[in-house]
This record gives C-alpha cells, structure tokens and sequence, in this order.
C-alpha cells in the first residue's frame, strides 16, 4: 500500500448478498487517482450498454478523492457516478461533509454497488469490515430520523451516513443523496438509483488515520489557510456570507433568473439575499478539515414556519432556484422549503426548475386546475410551494407528473409545452446566465452529466492580467485575459483547460471554494499537498492529463450511452435577448458562434466531431488502450 489511499475497493453486489474486496495495484491511482477517475473505470469496465438507469444492472460506484481523508486544508469531496435516470447519460454528483474522509478512514477508497436487493437494506462499513444490514424499519423515513435510528443501532453518533429521503424510495428522477442532513450529491437523480436497488443508507466510521508522506507540509498548508482566508476577498465573502451573496449581486447586474428565466431581475431579491439571511443566521457550518466555513446553519422558531438547525441552510442556487425564479421573495418560506428538500432528499436545482416549468405553462393557459389538482400556479403564489414539494417527494397527485423533472412533465402536458424548458441533456440548468458568461454556456452545453456549472471554471476569474484566474492558472498556461462573453479560440482553450483542472479537483477531493480560481489555496501549494499526501514526484503536467483523462473517459462513457454533439446544445431561451431589469434588450448568444466553439472544444480535446467519441489516438495517448476498439 502507498500513501493517500487504503488499497482497497469494496464490491458489493446487493443481488447476490455478496461482499468482496479488489486491491489494485499502485499504478491503477497513479492513473485514475480517485473519486471520478475511479468511478468511471468501473462503469466502462462494465461494459454494459443501454442498461435501464434504474434496473438492477446500473453500477454505482462511491468514491472520495485521492486526498480525501487526509487532514489537508478544503479536500473532503467524493464523487458518486452511474447512469442517470434522469439524463440517460453519465450520472455524476459530488458532496462534501464528512462522508468521504470517513470511508478513507474506514479502509477503503471506493464502494462498487451493483445489483438490487430483494428488501430495503443498508450498507455497514467499519474499520476495513462491511455487511448488508436490513433497512425494513427505516424505508419510509425522513433523513433525519432514519440517521438517528442508524446511529442509535450502530450505538455510535459518529457513524457518517450517505442517504436517501422518501423522494429516492419513491424513484424521482431529480431525488439526490445526502450525508450528515446538509450535504449533498444533488444532481442527475442518483437518489432514484439508490432507491431503484433497495439501498437506503450507506454508514461509514473509520477510526484510522490515512498514512501520509509527509504529515508536515500538509498541517503547515492547513495552518496557513486558517490564517490568511479571511485577508483573501473570495474567501473571506465565502465565509462572511456564503454562495447565497449571488442573489443580490447577480439581481444588480439583471441576470438573476426570474420567473422561469423571463426576465434576469427580481424586485424582492434583497429580501431573500444573503444580507437578509444573515440577520437570523445561527451559525456557518463546514466541511472536514475546511477553515473557510461557507456554509449557512439557520434556525426558526417564530412565525409562520418552523426550521430545524439540523438541516443546514440554504445555498445560492436553492433562493434563486425555489425563490426569484418561481417569483418568491418570502425568505422564512424558502428556509422551510430547503429543510423539506434535506428531509425527503430532492435536487433543489431540478425541483426548482421544474416548478417554475409548470408555472409558466399554468400561465400560458397549456395546464390548468384540472391537472394541478386545484393549485394555482401562478408565480410568486407561496401557497403552493410547500404542498409541491410534499407532493413530489411522496409522488402524489400532481407531485407524480413533476416528479420526474422538467422534461418528462413537458411530454405529458403536450400543447408544445417544451419551448418553455430550460435543460441541457434532461437535466434543469443551474442559476448563472451564459449570456453575461460565454464559458458557462460551453459548460452547460458539453458537461457529460447535463447542464453543469462547474465543469470548468467562471468566465469573470480570466477577464484582466490581474484576475484571481489569470494570476493563479498562469502554471496552467492560462495566463491570457479573456473577456467574459468572448467565444472566440482563447474561450475554448480556457474552458478545456480549466476543464481539465476541474476534473482534476474532482479527482482529488478538492472543494472549488478552496482552491484557483475561486478561492485562496494556489495550484502551486495544490501540487506540494500532493507529493505531500502521496510520495510521488509528480508535476503539474501529469495531473493536468489525469485532468484530460477523465474528460475522455467521460466521453467514451456518453458517445456507448448514445450521445453526439448533437446532444451538446444549449436551450432557446440564452439565444433570445434579455427582458426587463438593467440588461433589457441586450442580445442573447450567437447561434453560429456558439457552435463553432463547440466543434472548436472537440477538436482540441481530441474527440471525433461526427461521432463524438475520443478519437483512438487520444486514448492512447492517455493509457486507455483498453477503450480502444481492435477490430
């Protein structure tokens, strides 16, 4: 065994009630390092071809980053990955918390779930031992009481769980896993596959530590952190205010969805921004071996709506998901709304979407009562956000159509309903406009998962010599300034490379609000924690292709599922020029542009334009022969 990770893959196949341990050997994490790089050679390894996403033959695969575990500053990420039932494409959502460091911890560096089994169970890990355990009693509970009767069996509050809510038992495809209540895998409906094999929970207690090399560089890194992040202006914001500061600045600059995207300003945004939050703000939260602390823990216990402490608080994209974009400006409300998304465990990017879908198609007259079950949808009604969102977790009524996402309730309202979505791959798109961010529309378009805003990195870290993302991926070969709604040659490079370096992070464990181009931690000090973590005399030109080597494993994934650049497109709605608020009448994309840029990407990371496969001398290249055909 190396340094930085445990030698050992637990397989589990939940038919069969089986349990098996692989040790690769230390060649297989020099290549695939961790987290997605490991998931994905798994699913290809499969080879299983338009299996159903929620049968029995969908691979899961859990797996922290390559750092993960490890006591270095903003590293405690790991990545779930299997087919999305809600795309059809790559499934692919990571967490923080503490639920990878403790699986590290515990003696593996990854979990491979195949199969379904005849009953709900779930999955007991500790200390290098794991069982399947029956989960009877806890299918049909919240999180929150399922997590406290897992401890209370396991007699240990320390045990770290990965769960479903009722919306995961009930197969939403936009239903996510969580851990510790507050931490999520949202996206691509991963919870449905969780739920489609009778998997409630899998809890982890780990109570080894992961051997390093050398244990000192990584506490001085540490040390350093939690001494400059608050001189550092995104980090000190990330933690003064959190993700939610989006909602105001982003109103201010009349891009802050609105209304299904109508319009880009909400007149209550200040209501509902981070400000407001920070009056009744309990307290900031975080994640494993994080200083920065960004997230929000907020409590209520006066007015119209209890909020429970346990379930965290809200991110940027929930307000403006469930609040500006279904026109909702009543702050305690969106509170309650995010506790019952943590309780029932749904995507709260999907189901915000969704509903502000079928507000548009209430008003435009293509729905009415008849289907709604009696809920007017008009927005900004907060009469029925909380009834919607109970209804969907539970599958009732009108909760069953939504249930599935946006797309799939286009199909069955009919009347040409879909020139009202907003999705990329079936999936909703997060709440950051690419018409203001040429590389988000890049991203959104390409990202091998759906509509993805951090498959690369923002477009405002690269527009000025002195930018955080020109300074800092300089040793990247990104130290030319882009302008931010650029599409031309230096765009496209910009987004593959970052691309690449994201794919990287995911790889590793690392959290983005630590790390270049959004926070304080350089790519230089990255590579040190590195060699540090794991012995090897690495460089930054071999992580940037393990970086690239994802990318076209996530390819190859995508082109077997079916998937062309034809799938690679952006909705109508970031062609068409803005409406209302400061950006009023400001064009929308370049149709032509736009997908000259997408065919730009391709070819400079090396996949076929016809087919959208990588081509077979760029799996080559990255040590991926065995994705080669040899006929």
């Amino acid at each position: 065994m190396g340094f930085g990770y445990n030698g050992k893959i637990l397989l589990i196949n939940l038919s069969k009630s089986e349990v098996l341990v692989q040790e690769p050997a230390e060649e297989f994490y020099r290549q695939y390092l961790g987290g997605q790089g490991i998931g994905l050679y798994y699913l290809l390894k499969s080879n299983k071809v338009n299996i159903d996403p929620l049968g029995p033959d969908n691979i899961m695969v859990f797996a922290p980053g390559l750092l993960t575990g490890a006591n270095a500053p903003c590293v405690p990420r790991y990545t779930v990955v299997a087919r999305s039932p809600l795309t059809g494409a790559l499934g692919k959502a990571e967490a923080g918390g503490w639920w990878g460091p403790e699986l590290k911890k515990a003696g593996f560096d990854a979990v491979v779930i195949e199969g379904r089994a005849e009953h709900p169970v779930y999955i007991w890990i500790k200390d290098g031992e794991a069982e399947i355990k029956d989960a009877g009693r806890l299918w049909g509970m919240e999180t929150g009481e399922a997590q406290q009767e897992i401890r209370r069996e396991l007699d240990d509050n320390r045990v770290q769980i990965a769960q479903i809510g009722p919306a995961g038992e009930n197969l939403s495809r936009i239903a996510g896993i969580s851990n510790n209540l507050v931490h999520f895998n949202g996206r691509n409906g991963l919870g449905a596959v969780m739920g489609s094999k009778n998997l409630k929970a899998i809890a982890v207690r780990g109570t080894k530590s992961v051997e390093v090399k050398d244990q000192s560089v990584i506490m001085d890194t540490l040390r350093w952190v939690a001494k400059n992040f608050k001189d550092h202006p995104l980090s000190a914001a990330l933690h003064e205010h959190g993700t939610p500061m989006g909602i105001t600045g982003n109103n201010a600059g009349g891009v802050l969805p609105t209304n299904n995207w109508e319009t880009g300003f909400f007149a209550q945004a200040n209501e509902i921004g981070s400000e407001k939050l920070n009056e009744i703000l309990l307290r900031r939260g975080g994640c494993y071996s994080c200083p920065i602390n960004c997230k929000r823990v907020v409590e209520v216990q006066d007015g119209d709506f209890i909020v429970d402490k346990k379930y965290g608080g809200p991110e940027y994209e929930t307000l403006a998901a469930l609040g500006s974009n279904c026109g909702i400006g009543n702050l305690k409300l969106l509170l309650k709304a995010n506790e019952l998304c943590n309780r029932y465990g749904l995507d709260t990017i999907s189901l915000g979407m969704t509903i502000s879908f079928a507000m548009k198609c209430y008003e435009e007259g293509i729905i009415g009562k008849d289907i709604t079950g009696g809920l007017a949808l008009n927005f900004g009604n907060e009469e029925v956000l909380l009834p919607l969102i109970e209804k969907i977790a539970r599958r009732e009524g009108f909760g069953d159509t939504l249930a599935d996402g946006s797309r799939i309730a286009a199909a069955r309202f009919g009347q040409r309903s879909e020139r009202f979505l907003i999705e990329v791959k079936g999936q909703e798109v997060p709440m950051h406009d690419p018409r203001v961010k040429s590389g988000v529309g890049l991203q959104y378009a390409l990202s091998f998962n759906g509509a993805d805003h951090w498959f690369a990195q923002h477009d405002p870290f690269f527009t000025g010599k002195e930018s955080f993302g020109t300074r800092g991926a300089a040793i990247i070969g990104l130290s030319r300034p882009v302008g931010a709604e650029d599409l031309g040659p230096n765009k496209v490079k910009q987004v593959l490379y970052t691309s690449y370096l994201n794919g990287l992070y995911d790889m590793l464990g690392v959290c983005i609000f630590g790390y270049t181009a959004r926070s304080l931690t350089s790519l230089e000090m990255l590579l040190n924690l590195v060699k540090a973590v794991t012995g090897w005399e690495t460089s930054w030109w071999e992580l940037l292709k393990a970086g690239e080597l994802y990318l076209a494993m996530a390819k190859e994934y995508n082109w077997r599922m079916g998937f062309t650049i034809k799938d690679d497109r952006l909705p109508e709605k970031f062609y068409e020029a803005f409406s209302g608020g400061p950006l009023d009448g400001k064009p929308g994309l370049d149709r032509k542009v736009f997908d000259l840029a997408v065919r730009l990407f391709y070819e400079m990371a090396g996949w076929e334009v016809s087919t959208g496969r990588p081509k077979a001398a760029k799996l080559y290249e990255l040590g991926l022969d065995w994705l080669v055909d040899k006929n």
